[in-house]
Parts: structure tokens; sequence; C-alpha cells
């Protein structure tokens, strides 16, 4: 199930800085782009947001957007192969 989040509500859950998971997917010439992992009640959510790439931009995380889609997501275990040297 997906939500929309108004920017207020964001800041009332801390947003990005209250993310259980954080990590970087994409950059511009002035943006960090991140993938955020939050929780909501009882439910998590995954959306992304913009941050300044460095501390002399002024940029909040959700700055050129009205609104915050977020996309319900649930934890699950992966088992994985590599090939390593012997």
């Amino acid at each position: 199930m997906n939500i929309t989040l108004t920017k207020k509500e964001a800041d009332e859950l801390n947003l990005p800085d209250s993310a259980i998971a954080d990590w970087i997917i994409d950059t511009t010439r002035w943006s960090v782009i991140h993938a955020i992992i939050f929780q909501k009640g009882d439910k998590y959510y995954q959306t992304s947001c913009s941050i300044a790439a460095t501390e002399m931009q002024d940029e909040s995380p959700w700055e050129f957007v009205d609104t915050i889609e977020c996309t319900e997501v649930h934890k699950v275990s992966r088992t994985i192969e590599v090939w390593e040297s012997v």
C-alpha cells in the first residue's frame, strides 16, 4: 500500500534524519539523491529525497516537490553466492 505525505508530515516524522536505512541512489551537480526507509505506525515505507551535495548549498530534502510518494516495504532475508579467492 502506498501513502502520500505532506512536507509537514515528513517534518513531524523527522525525515530524513529518523530513517532506519539510507543509501545514495544518484547524484546531480548540486545534490545527492537518497533512498530512505522509515517507520510510520507499524508499517515501513521507502521514498527518496534530495540533499545538498555540499555545506554551501541551501536545499531542504523535499524542496522541489509538493507531496512525497512512499511505497510500503517489508524486510526479507536473502542468501547470495559469491566467488572468493582460494
